[in-house]
């Protein structure tokens, strides 16, 4: 079993978790996931099963779209309300107009600070350990991209909106951002992903579902690494270079530097990269 499996995550599992989980399930050792979710987060983790554990470092740098809950008034110590209050304040009197303006101010590219409870590793050992242990640590601010934002609705101190950002953006730090600039504070309430690149959430599967009805759904639902890569381009190789290139010599080709589903006349052999007119192997499922 070779492709991508799209898991609605449920709150209070890790992604690895999730793994672990799917691992007995589906009785295979060769399964990763690609864009962690935080254990308090919901939605779309896309997970690598069998020859597509290989492919992760083309999934990494996609874009993510979220939808998300921002609670003002309080701050807690980690960004989220799993953490302890630290700070309130009170909430200015808002309208539509006014969050929508706000929201709309952080579309582009930014510098953001990853928040001390986070898995960013400092001299080898991640952020929250030295947060648990009562430690301060100086955590490099790291350049983002939102790409969109918009508001869904808000309610009292509760604003909801969704947005589409670039990989290692931190929601939470986003919200209390917000907060800052509607000038009071915020702790994210909820945060679920729906859309990483074009797997969406609609085309995702829960856990409780793959527990109840077993491989004959993951075969339904999986997506093949053909179909995952179908907007990049092709080269299809007669059958001496096939043979090259399955046993891993470079092929010279005409076609530009780039990542190539590669084909021996109409099968799928799995993915080339070129790099100075010169095609390599990557990842290979037959």
């Amino acid at each position: 079993m070779n492709g991508i499996l799209i898991i609605n995550k449920p709150k209070g599992y890790t992604s690895h978790d999730i793994v672990n989980v799917l691992r007995k399930e589906l009785n295979t050792k060769k399964i990763g996931h690609t864009g962690t979710l935080d254990p308090n987060a919901t939605g779309v983790l896309p997970i690598l099963i069998g020859q597509a554990t290989k492919i992760s470092k083309y999934l990494i740098e996609h874009n993510k779209t979220y939808i998300a809950e921002l609670k003002l008034g309080e701050k807690t110590t980690t960004g989220d309300i799993e953490g302890e209050i630290i700070e309130n304040k009170d909430v200015p009197s808002l309208t539509k107009e006014k969050l929508e303006t706000v929201l709309k101010s952080f579309v582009g590219k930014q510098m953001q600070t990853p928040p001390i409870y986070s898995a960013i590793k400092i001299d080898g050992k991640k952020a929250y350990e030295y947060a648990r242990e009562g430690k301060t640590v100086s955590i490099e601010p790291r350049e983002i991209e939102v790409k969109d934002i918009s508001l869904i609705k808000f309610k009292k101190d509760v604003i909801t909106f969704r947005t589409e950002c670039s990989k290692g953006t931190y929601i939470r730090v986003l919200c209390e951002d917000i907060a800052t600039k509607l000038e009071t504070v915020g702790t994210m309430q909820n945060l679920c992903r729906i859309k990483v690149d074009d797997f969406n959430i609609e085309k995702s599967v829960t856990i409780e579902e793959i527990k109840e009805k077993g491989i004959e759904l993951v075969n339904e639902k999986i997506i093949s690494i053909e179909s995952a890569f179908k907007q990049i381009g092709q080269i299809i190789l007669n059958d001496r270079k096939t043979e090259l290139f399955l046993n891993g010599v470079k092929i010279s080709v005409d076609n530009e530097d780039n990542i190539y589903r590669i084909y021996n006349q109409k099968q799928f052999l799995g993915l080339g990269v070129v790099k100075d007119s010169l095609l390599k192997r990557d990842v290979i499922i037959i």
